[in-house]
């Protein structure tokens, strides 16, 4: 199962610069505005950036399947340094399971949007940053609520878990 979630660079077929020609501003990890708009991308970076979105949006609904089989400790066990750095394990565990408690049983899940980002610290540790996103209804809400499942490019070329939550 770790290998399903953890995906190399090489194998998304996207270089760090061509996500960093993504990316939204460094410093403040914020969306793009029209005018920051990083350069056009070639038609090759724009078919990799659309087989990178395809095989992350996979990753996360394998993300999303575990934690729906009450398997969030496998997610932990297979996260980014950044993340096990954050958090510990329990207490990963313990607030991703209450939320989906507090939710109630999955409905639905249905894939919303993927973002880029790039930090240099702060209060986001450094480097690349991919955030998939679901509008998933749950029996306990009235509305679908956003399920967000971040992954983070560690030093060895390997995207890896870097956290998910329930807005």
């Amino acid at each position: 199962m770790l290998k399903q979630i953890v995906l190399s660079a090489a194998l998304l077929g996207v270089s760090t610069a061509a996500l960093a020609q993504s990316a939204a501003a460094p410093a403040a990890a914020k969306p793009q505005t029209q005018a920051q708009a990083a350069p056009a991308l070639t038609p090759e970076q724009q078919a990799q950036l659309r087989e990178q979105n395809t095989k992350m949006e996979q990753a996360a609904l394998q993300v999303a399947l575990q934690v729906d089989q009450g398997k969030t400790g496998s997610v932990w066990d297979g996260a980014s340094s950044v993340a096990k750095q954050a958090v510990q394990r329990d207490a990963f565990v313990k607030q991703v399971d209450a939320d989906r408690k507090q939710a109630g049983n999955l409905v639905s899940r249905k894939f919303a949007t993927i973002t880029r980002s790039a930090s240099q610290g702060g209060a986001t540790p450094a480097g690349y940053y991919v955030n998939v996103s679901f509008a998933t209804q749950f029996a306990n809400r009235k509305q679908p609520i956003r399920e967000l499942i971040s992954f983070h490019l560690d030093t060895d070329k390997v995207w890896r878990v870097a956290g998910y939550t329930l807005r």
